[in-house]
């Protein structure tokens, strides 16, 4: 058997959508046989204009192929990632011309990738599988807004029809999205998250110490700066109302990197610091010396679907959570996680009540921990995907036993 894989993002770059993907296809070519082929055509690192990381443009190892597409550098504005794109589409139609395919998988978040898989594998009449990681279509509309959504929202919707109306088994990353997809009826479904990688698993559950009157008390947030998280709106007033007491450390880049920083030098402050991306070996430090660990979600009726991914890595500590999260992803916290304080989205004045009211506690996670490992989640899901690559259709499943 042949398959084509298709991720827009892959290891080396720094992103959930590498990390989900370079493990899920590691476990796929693990699982597959040596007289199979599994073909990965994905970018060069380009997640973060301040994190750059040159890769083989092509790879072999055993029954996988690496090729990747090297793309125009973007700061994640919409019209750079439409200009990024396209070059990987145009790009990855030439390079897989000339070979043969069983099946085709692709992994997605911003739907386009899918679209290509769709167009791939219906001009071939072969099998299309799904990892859908965000609804993008919707996002997209109510971050426009009216007028601008108007001419683009009946081209996205005839793009969903085409790609989803095709796919034979479709992975749902957060149980939020089900609802969406109930038109879609000719798919079978799963729902494998994302996880905790090996290198977030507490190796001898140290203990951390309460912070004290020596020092502020440090809140970080590691990950994506962007319009679904809107760090600008909370995290300057916040830092503004707790005082030095307390210290944000932002570590990531993203679109709205510089209005959080001009929000920092509008409110004068000086607890809070915005760092670049790093490694995750550093990033894990990171978390160790923190005191809280930070998460947000813009106020969207879009993103009350979704699950952060930054939950995963942050509920492999012992570290109190600060959730600004709604909808699905706030059952899921209440449902799984310990040790944790949810605000709604936005909401200045709840984050710092949290804070002022709730008294500091550290707590290890090990129900959570067992059951969001990446590496068992990726052994399940790539067996999912081989039995509907073979036609052995799975019944519809769940990474987590119970439904949020």
């Amino acid at each position: 058997m042949t398959i084509l894989f298709l991720t827009y993002y892959f290891e080396p770059d720094l992103c959930a959508g590498s990390f989900r993907n370079s493990a899920l296809v590691a476990e796929l070519s693990r699982q597959l046989t040596a007289d199979d082929r599994l073909h990965v055509v994905t970018t060069q690192p380009n997640r973060y204009q301040s994190f750059y990381r040159l890769a083989p443009a092509h790879e072999e190892r055993g029954n996988l192929v690496i090729d990747r597409i090297s793309v125009p550098a973007h700061a994640n504005g919409f019209r750079d990632q439409i200009r990024s794109f396209g070059a990987y589409y145009r790009a990855a139609r030439q390079l897989t011309k000339v070979h043969d395919y069983d099946v085709v998988i692709a992994s997605s978040s911003r739907l386009f990738t899918a679209f290509l898989g769709a167009r791939l594998a219906r001009s071939r009449r072969i099998p299309l599988l799904l990892d859908i990681r965000d609804l993008f279509r919707e996002t997209i509309v109510e971050l426009l807004g009216h007028p601008l959504s108007w001419p683009l929202n009946p081209v996205l919707w005839a793009v969903e029809r085409y790609t989803f109306g095709y796919a034979r088994h479709i992975n749902l990353v957060s149980e939020g999205f089900t609802s969406y997809f109930g038109r879609y009826r000719q798919a079978s479904y799963s729902f494998y998250t994302n996880g905790i990688d090996r290198e977030f698993m507490p190796t001898n559950n140290p203990v951390t110490p309460a912070p004290d009157a020596t020092r502020p008390v440090t809140i970080l947030y590691a990950g994506n700066i962007g319009a679904g998280q809107r760090l600008e709106i909370i995290v300057p007033q916040a830092a503004w109302l707790l005082g030095n007491r307390f210290h944000f450390v932002v570590i990531g880049d993203g679109s709205q990197l510089s209005a959080l920083e001009a929000a920092v030098r509008d409110w004068g402050l000086k607890n809070v610091e915005l760092r670049p991306p790093v490694d995750r070996k550093t990033l894990l430090a990171e978390y160790q010396r923190a005191d809280y660990l930070f998460v947000h979600l813009s106020n969207l009726r879009a993103l009350k679907r979704v699950l952060p991914s930054k939950l995963f890595e942050y509920g492999a500590t012992d570290k109190p959570i600060l959730a600004g999260v709604g909808g699905y992803a706030a059952r899921f916290v209440r449902l799984h996680l310990s040790n944790y304080r949810l605000f709604s989205p936005g909401n200045v004045a709840e984050l710092v009540t949290q804070l002022q009211q709730t008294p500091y506690q550290t707590q290890y996670r090990p129900d959570f921990i067992r059951q969001f490992s990446r590496q068992q989640i990726m052994v399940e899901l790539a067996r999912c995907l081989l039995e509907a690559a073979t036609d052995r259709k799975p019944v519809s499943r769940a990474a987590s036993t119970t439904t949020v």
